[in-house]
Order: structure tokens, then sequence, then C-alpha cells
């Protein structure tokens, strides 16, 4: 009676016994669209880095992406039952064993193998000594460099005291990471072995709770956990993997990336992608008041017509009368009578909105100085929202890239990301080299790349810019610092330090852009060797054409540029 009454009572019961995972948190459940993980930027920041897209491997991969775990099920549970099991490993190790034993086991190995063996010569021996009382393997290593002969018999004993020592080490820094609690004492070899043993399990440990926080299995050494993990559990987390990997396959596709053999090709899709994230990211950080303002004329013809309208005025484009309101008005001084005739009192134009456009070359400084601080990851960067912004707000404006080092080189959008700085060839505190580059049996090849060369950068520019059809034309100058290298005719210069007669063609150079109506802005970067003489001749350069210097720090080049660039357009917008 009693059984049937505890039966009747469980089927009547409301709830029962519920299973839950802990770390489940309703709040922070991941939403069905949800978006997909940023695949392109770390791709393209390691090509702004190193110029290229290498092989990444799945380690690499897996740290430069960033997944929700909550949105792979079983994930998390998986990983904390293997580190569950690697922890109870780790108890069970140190509960087993005692380390003050080997310690002095490894001790008297050492001060016997040090006394045993072949006698040092005379000049050595109280070096010897000091060595054996100190312990310190660089003194070993210092003897063994003073013998001189890799056959002697004391050399070899050297490299077998050595060994004890390293030994010895190895277990005094066992004892010492590790709190043992056990009665069993071990062998040398064994602890070692067991040294090894705990450091393979802290590094598998933080190596799944990196994948925990990350959703990335790739970060794992599988084959590593595989010798503390039974099969079936590893064979969980590879399916795991297989999902994720599959995920990311998808993901990528969709922004753009090809996956080619385990290698990512980065499409104009991809391109487009992180030009959009530079660009939220530039106007999400900056507010108007940071951007300075500048004089500038309107020039252009009008082309949005606003609401507002104003009496017309001599000189005032007829395209843009307002003809409804003007014969109102027409109406309105008549009372009504007919015919209507219309008065220059009574007409009436719109407001417009100008919108010249605008034709921009930037000179991006290639030259040695750049690479330190990574100051040309930043340039890279900037030209690409740069070239992003134009691309989608302003499609009528002329946009062109130049490579500036010892030479100048137009450059497309899509061989940007590739470029780097020119290592340093020439390590003289003073060089003063010329080349006739006329010379048939001369290349580019065969000059040292490294240097600054303004004078034929702003040369090519105003080349660029003398085709295109608008009076609003600027160059704007990316550099460090003063040239280094110029043109004289077919005599290519490279002086360092800056020498006045680089500046003095490179200003005649600026001079030349002025005539033809072009201004220059410099964007002059900070570096370690930069002097007062840098900044002023930037600033001497820039008022040669009514331009303006901005000082910048290198991470905020990106976004001084293209809010510039965006103010300076709605300046001239009126």
């Amino acid at each position: 009676m009693e059984k049937q009454r505890v039966k009747n009572n469980n089927k009547s019961s409301v709830g029962g016994i519920v299973h839950s995972y802990q770390k489940y948190d309703p709040l922070q459940f991941p939403s069905p669209t949800q978006p997909p993980p940023d695949f392109v930027s770390p791709l393209m920041e390691h090509m702004l880095a190193y110029g290229n897209v290498r092989r990444l491997t799945p380690e690499e991969m897996a740290r430069a992406i960033h997944l929700d775990p909550q949105q792979f099920a079983g994930l998390g549970p998986s990983l904390d039952h293997i580190r569950a099991l690697l922890l109870e490993r780790k108890r069970r190790i140190l509960e087993t064993y005692e380390t003050r034993t080997v310690q002095q086991d490894a001790k008297k190995r050492f001060e016997k193998t040090s006394k045993k063996g072949p006698q040092p010569p005379e000049k050595l021996r109280k070096a010897y000594r000091v060595a054996i009382d100190e312990e310190q393997l660089y003194d070993f290593e210092q003897l063994y460099y003073r013998v001189g002969n890799d056959t002697d018999p004391f050399a070899r004993h050297l490299v077998t005291v050595m060994d004890s020592l390293g030994d010895k080490y190895q277990i005094d820094e066992l004892a010492a990471k590790y709190v043992f609690t056990g009665r069993e004492s071990m062998t040398i070899p064994q602890a070692l072995a067991i040294k090894a043993e705990l450091e393979q399990i802290d590094k598998l440990l933080q190596q799944l709770e990196e994948a925990a926080k990350t959703a990335q299995i790739g970060i794992i050494d599988l084959d590593e956990l595989s010798q503390f993990v039974e099969s079936q559990d590893m064979q969980q987390l590879e399916e795991l993997q297989r999902i994720i990997d599959n995920y990311m396959k998808e993901a990528a596709a969709q922004q753009g990336l090809l996956n080619e053999g385990g290698k990512f090709q980065l499409t104009p899709q991809a391109y487009r992608v992180f030009q959009g994230k530079l660009l939220e990211r530039i106007f999400s950080h900056l507010q108007p008041g940071r951007t300075g303002r500048h004089d500038a004329r309107i020039v252009g013809e009008g082309a949005v017509e606003l609401p507002a309208t104003k009496a017309y005025e001599f000189g005032d484009s007829v395209t843009q009368l307002d003809i409804p309101q003007s014969f109102v008005n027409a109406l309105v001084r008549s009372g009504g009578k007919s015919p209507i005739r219309l008065h220059s009192d009574d007409l009436v134009v719109h407001k417009t909105k100008n919108n010249p456009k605008c034709a921009s070359v930037v000179i991006m400084d290639m030259s040695g100085s750049m690479r330190y601080d990574g100051q040309y990851i930043h340039v890279k960067r900037m030209a690409l929202a740069l070239d992003g912004l134009i691309r989608s707000e302003y499609p009528g404006d002329y946009l062109n890239f130049i490579e500036m080092y010892t030479f100048a080189k137009v450059r497309q959008r899509g061989e940007i990301a590739t470029l780097m700085p020119k290592p340093v060839t020439v390590h003289d505190s003073i060089v003063q080299l010329r080349v006739d580059m006329s010379q048939p049996q001369i290349s580019e090849h065969m000059i040292h790349q490294h240097f600054t060369n303004i004078q034929q950068s702003l040369n090519l520019s105003r080349r660029l810019l003398a085709n295109q059809d608008t009076p609003n034309r600027q160059i704007i100058l990316i550099t460090d610092g003063l040239p280094t290298a110029h043109y004289d005719q077919n005599w290519l210069f490279m002086l360092y330090p800056p020498h006045p007669l680089t500046e003095q063609v490179t200003m005649a150079e600026a001079q030349r852009c002025a005539q033809e109506g072009i201004t220059i802005n410099i964007f002059l970067i900070p570096s370690w060797s930069q002097t007062n003489e840098d900044v002023q001749f930037a600033q001497r350069l820039a008022q040669s054409t009514r331009g303006r210097v901005f000082f910048t720090g290198g991470e905020d080049l990106d976004r001084f540029v293209v809010w510039d660039y965006v103010n300076h357009k709605r300046e001239i917008l009126g």
C-alpha cells in the first residue's frame, strides 16, 4: 500500500529532476541573426604588416578570428569534461610523489660527476673549482671554450658535468613550480618525465581555457591531448572542430575570402568589406569638434536643388529658376490681371548645393625610416580607407596613389596592401651618392631604395593632376621628415643627412604645383629621428601652395586624413 502511494505521488508530481548546464546564461543567448565573425580584418591587418597573405597555421587563424562559443552546442560541456580529466590527472601526480629526495640525489650526482673524471689543466683548475661551488652553467661553458679542443678528455668531461647540472636545475624547478604532497620518492629520470608531463598538462589546460572563450579548437594541440584523453572524447572534439571549420569556411566565403588549399585569398569583395569596417570605425570615433577648419573658395556648378529659394541676381543660372513661384509673384504684383508679365523682381531661383569634382593624389612614404613603429601600416590603412570613402560617397572624384622612396611609382589600389618600406642598405652616417640614370646599363634595382624623393613624387603628382578637369586639385603628402633624394636632369642624388640642395629643388617643384593651382597638404608622422628642421620644412612646403600641415600620430592617420577630406568636401559644398 505504501509503495502504491509513492508511485501515485510520482505520477501526480508537476516537476521532476531538471538537468542543466550550469554555465548556460539565458541573458546571453546568441541571436539567430547574430552577424558572423570578422574574417577580413585579421587577414587584411596581417597583409598590411607583412605585405602578403602567407599560409597561416591553424593556431594563428584561431587566435585571429573571434567566435561566440554559445553558437556551438556541446562545445562548453565537452571542453569542461576534458579539462576536468586533465586536472584530475595532475592532482593524482601531485598527491603521489615528493621531491625532497630526488633533489638531494640530483645534487649528489652533480658533485660526484664533477669530482670524477680527468683533471683540468693547471691554468683552469681554479676556475673549475669556482664553477663547481657556484653551480653556474655559464662558467662551465666558458671553461669548455677555453679548452679549445672538442676531443680533449677534459672537454668531454665538462659536457657530462653540464648535463648533470642541467638535470639538477630541472628538478629544482619542478620542486619550486609545483606543490607535491605525496610520500613516494622519484628517480632523476622519473622526475624529469613527470616535469615534462605536468608542463604538458598545464599547456593543454591553458589552450582549453582559451578555446572555451573563443570557440577555436584549432589552438588545441590535439596530438598531445590524445595522450591523456579517451578516444571517444577525442572523436567528439574532432567532430566539433569539423563543425566549426565548416562554419568558418561559409562565413569567410560570404565576406569575399576564397579558401584554396588551406590558404585564404582576398577578393575585391573582401577589400570592400575591410574598407567599410575602416570607415565605420573612423566615423564612430570622431567628432566634428576634433577636426580642423580651413578656408576654401566654393568652386563648381550647382547640382542639387534645395527647398529654399532666393531672389534672382544677375549671374544666377536660369536653369535653377523656380518658375511656379515666379509666376505667383507676378500674379500677386499685378493683382490677377492678364496678361501676366514677368518682371525681374518677380524671379526667384532655387538655392543650390555646389557639388564640385575634386582630384587628389596621395603620396605614401615607403622609405626606410617608415619601418619604425610600423608607421607604414598606418599609411596603407589610411590609403584603403580613403579609397573606400571616395568610391562609396564621392564616385565622381579622382584619386590616385604614389609610392615614394628613392623613386616615385604610381600604384593601383590593389597594390597598396602589399607595399613595404624599403630595407636600409647604407648605414654610413654620411652618404653622398649620385647616379646618371640615363646610362643604359643602370637600372633602378641597382640603386639604394630607402631614400625619400619628395621632388619626383610631387612632379609625378602634378603630371597626373594636370589632366583632371577640375580646379579643386590637391596632393596629400604623408611623410616623416626631410627629403633625402632628388633629380637634377638625368642625375639622381642621394644625400644623407638631408642636403640644402635637395630641399631647394623640392621647393621649386612645389612652386610649380602652386602655379598650376595644386594645393599640398602634409601629414607629418612623428619618428625617433624627427627634428625641428623636419617640421619647418613641412610648413614651408605647405605654405608655398596655401596648404596645411597636420601633426598626427601614426595610429590616428587614417582618421585625420579621411575626416579632413570629408570636412573639406563639406566646406566646398557650402
